[in-house]
């Protein structure tokens, strides 16, 4: 920031010196000239014709440098046809003028004929009255002083450009020192985060700071609850791997008869253990990577077509918004539906309703998934939500089904609840997914 400061200092001080200067430059020549202008009509007023046909003063001139030899501002008037008529200034020197054609309007032109001493003439040719000649007066003068005038002022510009480019970029370093100290703050806010253990900025900050100290108040939420998260999901794989390598373990031990089949049982049952955690990572890594678009009805109808291979006496209906998409991963909605429709046809008594955007006016959208079964009892449908948790143990399963779309459905931020179905006399389980914008 400050060498780009410093940069646009240099350019605009730069471009504003020129314009200045040229600005007074051009100031100085137009003074100058308007001061040979008004020599030039002083001698033309008081120019007159004698009886011999030459040319002289009815009045001498006011300025004084006129009669100095060497002054450095001159007179000199010429027609065809008589000598040169010069100022006492020139003293032995002539005034050599552009050879042009007739012309009674002013002309201004540098000249170098006298050497070390640069001139401005200003000429004009006229005709006197009582004379048919054209006469041309011309006045010069020195440049020399007004040289000097643009000098002294060149370097009075440049050491007041280089003390105000200075003064700007010292004011654009301490603006920006001032400018970034509550980033410094916030900065050591953060290393104490790490020196003192604590878990928020809780340290006053500027209003302008205020946004990023939030923000990162809130990543820090986020990092402590996934950490959290992860602990508790590692505690609750431990503790559910636990039981079946102690079934294992005991009946290894004790040389049952059983022993491969309660293999295969335990080993599927953490199988299916490893699968729910599994889910989660995997949901919980696929919603940190941005928002997805998935058709609903996809999904529920690729999901439908693999359970009537399984249950093929089991009548599925699907209906509702087939345009209905939701914010969540292909994938997780096909696990989502999947453990929803396969209860549904297992525990069920032979129909599946699924309704897509059961609730249209609803803010997110609602899956409505109806089975004609015993339907669970409205105080065990809250324990039914436990990891493990089964009503019917008659039938094969894990008890984990429902929990994998618990919680695969509240990281994308959705719900399930269980209610009564109206049409079939089962269970309805209602799936909330947010929708895709």
């Amino acid at each position: 920031m400050m060498f780009i400061a410093a940069g646009w200092i240099t350019v605009l001080l730069l471009a504003g010196g020129f314009a200045l200067d040229r600005t007074l430059t051009n100031l100085v020549e137009n003074n100058f000239d308007e001061q040979l202008e008004y020599n030039l009509n002083a001698m033309l007023v008081s120019a007159e014709v004698d009886e011999l046909g030459e040319v002289w003063f009815n009045r001498p001139l006011a300025d004084q440098r006129f009669l100095e030899p060497n002054s450095g501002l001159y007179w000199q008037i010429s027609g065809e046809g008589y000598d040169d008529y010069p100022s006492r200034s020139l003293w032995d020197r002539t005034l050599e003028l552009k050879d042009e054609d007739f012309d009674d309007e002013i002309n201004v032109y540098a000249s170098d004929q006298f050497p070390s001493e640069p001139l401005r003439i200003a000429e004009r040719t006229v005709i006197l009255p009582g004379s048919d000649v054209k006469w041309r007066f011309a006045v010069a003068a020195s440049q020399e002083e007004a040289n000097a005038q643009l000098s002294s002022i060149r370097s009075i510009l440049v050491w007041s450009f280089v003390i105000l480019g200075l003064g700007l970029f010292l004011l654009a370093v301490l603006q920006n020192r001032v400018g970034l100290r509550p980033l410094r703050r916030v900065r050591q806010a953060i290393q104490s985060l790490r020196t003192t253990g604590a878990n928020r900025i809780t340290e006053p900050l500027p209003l302008e700071v205020q946004p990023l100290v939030e923000e990162l108040n809130a990543l820090l939420a986020h990092s402590e609850k996934q950490a959290e998260e992860a602990r508790t999901h590692a505690g609750n794989l431990a503790h559910a791997l636990k039981t079946p390598l102690t079934v294992i373990n005991n009946a290894a031990t004790a040389k049952a008869a059983d022993l491969p089949d309660t293999v295969i049982r335990e080993a599927t049952t953490m199988r299916r253990h490893v699968d729910h955690h599994l889910a989660r990572a995997r949901a919980v890594g696929r919603r940190a990577i941005g928002h997805a678009r998935t058709p609903v009805c996809e999904s529920a109808q690729a999901v439908q077509r693999a359970i009537e291979r399984l249950y093929p006496e089991v009548r599925f209906d699907l209906d509702g918004n087939k345009q209905a998409k939701v914010a969540i991963e292909r994938q997780d909605l096909d696990e989502i539906l999947g453990n929803m429709i396969e209860n549904a046809a297992k525990y069920g008594g032979g129909s599946v309703f699924v309704t897509v955007d059961a609730e249209a006016g609803s803010e997110q959208c609602v899956i409505w998934v109806e089975d004609d079964g015993m339907g669970i009892p409205e105080e065990e449908r809250i324990r039914i939500f436990k990891r493990g948790a089964r009503l019917d143990t008659d039938k094969p399963g894990t008890g984990l089904g429902l929990a994998i779309v618990r919680d695969v459905a509240e990281i994308y931020g959705g719900s399930v609840e269980l209610t009564e179905s109206e049409d079939l006399g089962g269970l309805l389980v209602r799936l909330s997914l947010p929708r895709a914008g």
